[in-house]
Order: C-alpha cells, then structure tokens, then sequence
C-alpha cells in the first residue's frame, strides 16, 4: 500500500511527530512543510512573520503546498496550523491525498506547547485564550478539509500510527481523492 496523505490540525496537535512516525512505517517520505518553508525562506517562520506579515507568509505556503501536491508517489505531509486557512489550500490538499484531521482541545494543546516560542501565534498576553480562538475559526475548516478525524487526546504516537494505517488501508491508501469521511476516536 502506497500511502498519500496529509495532516491537519491546530498547532501542537501532534502533525509532525505523528507524521514523522506513520511515514517511517510506511516506508514513504515525510515532508514537514514548516520546515521545508524555513528552508525555503532562510529563516524561521517567527522572523518571517516579523518581517513580512502573515498574509506574505501564506503566499509562500500556498505556493510550497500547490508545489507538493504535484510531485508523484506515496508520501506524508505534516502541514502547518494555518494552512487550510484558504480555500485554495484546502482544495489542493483534497486533491493531494487523504487528509487527516488530528483534533485536539485548545486546553490538551496548551499543555502541550505553553513554553514553546518559536510559534508566532501564541506570543501574546495568554497563549490559551489565543488558542481557543484559533480552535474556533480553525476547527470547522479542517474538519471540512479533512477525510478522517482523528482524536489525539489519550492515545499514544504509536497507538494513533496503527489508527491511522489501519483507517488508510481500509479506505485504500493511496489516497487520490475524497473517500468516506469518517471519524476515528480510540
């Protein structure tokens, strides 16, 4: 099974680490797009939006996304928070392959990354109210993007990976287009 997909979700949600892992088992290559923009831009998305803005910063990773999205054979995306934020986006991650909706409370999100300052965001006056914001604009958009949701709350990396590769198989892989949306919770 060629598996084609990408994730989705809140900043913190688990996308690279769950990505790193599920192509790793998978056998295919694993593309963190935050990563491959910093490459790209030579410097961190922080100093980007700094320096440019955000509306900048989403040109540059509509441009990326619509680049990775033409390049052949199985592989696993892990997008940034905000990528869904444009219809475009979303539609080419549709396209793309299966899309993966890796949902997480604004509160289960905050625990995990409240000292993190690398995400331009969250440095504000209450990182968790900023959250529950996003959460609220975000949420309904990924889940419309997404084929899958799949609910990171107790499970374990390698618990949601076998959750995943299963829902992948069961659906066909390889993921060329809309399937059966679904939602998975452990």
């Amino acid at each position: 099974m060629q598996i084609r997909c990408a994730l989705v979700g809140m900043p913190g949600s688990g996308k690279s680490t769950i990505g790193r892992q599920l192509a790793h088992r998978a056998g295919v290559p694993f593309i963190d797009v935050d990563h491959r923009l910093e490459q790209h831009l030579g410097m961190s998305i922080r100093q980007f939006f700094e320096a440019e803005g955000e509306a900048r910063f989403r040109d540059e990773e509509a441009a990326l996304l619509a680049h990775l999205a033409q390049q052949p054979g199985g592989r696993v995306l892990s997008t940034g928070g905000g990528a869904v934020l444009r219809p475009d986006n979303r539609s080419v991650l549709r396209r793309f392959g299966h899309v993966l909706y890796l949902r997480a409370s604004a509160e289960e999100i905050y625990k995990r990354i409240k000292h993190d300052r690398s995400r331009p965001l969250l440095q504000v006056g209450n990182p968790l109210d900023k959250l529950r914001e996003l959460y609220a604009q975000r949420d309904p958009l990924y889940r419309e993007t997404a084929h899958f949701v799949i609910e990171t709350g107790r499970p374990t990396v390698s618990t949601l990976v076998n959750m995943i590769l299963m829902q992948l198989e069961m659906a066909g892989g390889a993921g060329d287009g809309p399937g059966s949306d679904a939602h998975v919770a452990p």
